[in-house]
């Protein structure tokens, strides 16, 4: 398993904001000390940044002239957002290669649509992975297993038949979408405090649809705030869940390159590692 991770992903914060550098930080650290080999991303280019997203919304991001809570026009913004793309590229292209791989950077990414930014995400960064792997591939799968809904990934895949969007996630919650499937994005969304039974029953039926599209590369969007202690979120996954999530992916026999989403307790190392475990296992 080969984790893409680049120090310069924590050199952006604002205080008090959830989605702080200490949680990649600190997995970055609990992964080393576990003898994972670590892999240095570069950014990608503009031109791969406008293949998901419209030429205002990078010029957006570029120039800083855009103002959300929870998205802030941080120093630099522009660059840590082209790095975290790169890195889901990179991912994507290891793993097209036949090796494990799991991009641990941030800003995470999909919750940016084709026009706009939001919930922590300036680009979509597996929107963008997947629309350079589609240059040389017929067809991909994405799988949202993220608290929230993926709905920029939705946006800018709704209707492109080449691509499965599959998002298990808790709803009523932020951002408020996938209350119901449409033509290629199959939406599950899962009550509160739905046990982990229940979630692994629901991400078994989807996985069937994966099957059925028979994808030559799948891409995960890893949120690990579908973990039961995580602040801001109400489903309960546990270190276990992580671990037979992983496997079932393994078992479906397909390139996987795996990106971080959110997730956002103090325990999200280990969620990471038991996730990985279940890939590597």
């Amino acid at each position: 398993m080969k984790i893409i991770f680049s120090e310069k992903c924590l050199e952006y914060n604002m205080p008090g904001h959830p989605e702080s550098p200490e949680r990649v930080m600190y997995s970055h650290k609990y992964l080393k000390e576990k003898g994972y080999t670590f892999v240095e991303p570069s950014p990608c280019l503009e031109e791969d940044a406008l293949s998901a997203h419209s030429n205002g919304l990078v010029e957006k991001v570029k120039k800083g002239d855009f103002s959300d809570f929870d998205t802030p026009a941080l120093p630099d913004i522009y660059d840590h957002a082209l790095l975290a793309a790169g890195a889901a590229i990179e991912a994507m292209e290891i793993a097209a290669g036949g090796e494990s791989v799991f991009s641990l950077m941030r800003p995470p990414g999909h919750h940016a649509t084709k026009n706009n930014l939001g919930g922590f995400c300036y680009f979509n960064n597996m929107a963008i992975s997947v629309k350079k792997t589609l240059r040389t591939r017929n067809r991909a799968a994405i799988i949202d297993i993220d608290c929230h809904h993926g709905n920029g990934t939705e946006d800018i895949f709704l209707s492109d038949s080449r691509v499965l969007f599959i998002s298990l996630h808790q709803s009523p919650l932020y951002p408020g979408t996938g209350l119901t499937s449409r033509e290629n994005c199959l939406n599950y969304p899962l009550k509160p405090n739905t046990d982990v039974d229940s979630y692994l029953g629901v991400l078994e039926e989807a996985l069937e649809k994966v099957r059925d599209h028979e994808p030559d590369i799948i891409g995960v969007s890893a949120g690990f705030d579908t973990y039961k202690n995580d602040p801001i979120t109400n489903l309960m996954l546990d270190f276990g869940a992580y671990h037979k999530i992983g496997e079932l992916f393994k078992e479906l026999s397909r390139p996987l390159f795996t990106i971080l989403e959110g997730g956002y307790d103090k325990d999200i190392p280990l969620c990471i590692e038991s996730y990985l475990e279940g890939i590597d296992g």
